[in-house]
């Protein structure tokens, strides 16, 4: 039996995680659980670095709703 992906069946084990990257720089994320900031836009998630993160501080706490304040 092969999967969707055009792989074979391995079982039913989950699929392994792909490394995180960073929606606006590119940076690849060196470890499994990086405390990088999540965003979802249009139902589509995007990861954004530590460095990132605190350059655009200000237009990520502008987008949050006003019950956050």
């Amino acid at each position: 039996m092969t999967s969707l992906s055009g792989g074979s069946d391995d079982g039913g084990s989950p699929a392994e995680p792909q490394p995180l990257v960073c929606a606006r720089c590119g940076t690849r994320a060196e470890g499994p659980q990086p405390t990088w900031i999540c965003s979802v836009e249009n139902g589509t998630r995007h990861y954004f670095c530590d460095a990132c993160s605190r350059e655009n501080l200000r237009a990520i706490e502008g987008r949050l709703d006003s019950a956050w304040w």
